[in-house]
């Protein structure tokens, strides 16, 4: 399994550092038919919509990946996750010292990580979703509560290539020059969520860092 940034920047580096190594990407139907790489491979990335699926085919998980109950990387069938060291490294110089909640919208894979990496940097996280059960709704999101959380972070793929025009639904009326408004997407570098931000003033980032980020300590993994 893959995510075509990595195709793109795993191959990069081992024609730019003469490695010989391949990078492939695997399309599945259904998580089952991972069984067969686990027995062939010995690492392999992990995307959406497998980050938590594949955790019961696994022989285990490390400390961070079992605390944030994802997995983005396989590494002799166990798993680990490295959004989260892509997110922190790359929030990290945007925070600033007013910025002490987010609200995060979304609740899959990826919420997960960033929600980890949030509590990592002192930030206490709000979860944002359409189902009442896993967080508050997109239609409670008040002025208040937008005041209240200055971090704002897309966990969701909304926006994402090829359908640009698609939103998370919140109230950017209320978005303000104190807000950060965080897209884990990547493609386009500026969604209609980081652009709907940028028209307010707030501090926008996108994902790009965050990937490369993740793929760098994939990296470090697989050669241990």
């Amino acid at each position: 399994m893959g995510h075509s940034f990595s195709a793109t920047y795993f191959t990069e580096k081992f024609s730019r550092e003469s490695i010989d190594a391949d990078y492939r990407l695997f399309p599945l139907d259904d998580i089952s038919e991972a069984k067969a790489l686990l027995e062939t491979l010995d690492g392999f990335s992990v995307t959406l919509p497998y980050k938590q699926a594949i955790i019961p085919l696994l022989d285990g998980l490390d400390e961070t990946a079992a605390e944030i109950g994802a997995v983005n990387v396989v590494y002799h069938r166990r798993g680990y996750n490295t959004d989260c060291i892509g997110f922190i490294d790359s929030l990290r110089p945007c925070l600033t010292a007013v910025d002490r909640r987010a609200l995060v919208l979304g609740t899959g894979g990826v919420s997960k990580a960033v929600v980890y990496g949030l509590r990592q940097l002192g930030l206490t996280p709000t979860m944002v979703s359409r189902d009442p059960q896993r967080g508050i709704t997109y239609e409670q999101l008040t002025q208040e509560i937008i005041a209240e959380h200055t971090v704002i972070v897309n966990c969701t793929p909304l926006g994402m290539f090829p359908e640009t025009d698609k939103m998370p639904l919140i109230p950017y009326e209320y978005i303000t020059t104190a807000h950060l408004l965080f897209d884990c997407i990547y493609n386009p570098p500026l969604t209609e969520f980081l652009r709907r931000g940028q028209e307010t003033g707030a501090r926008i980032c996108n994902g790009n860092r965050m990937l490369i980020r993740q793929a760098e300590a994939a990296w470090e993994i697989w050669n241990v």
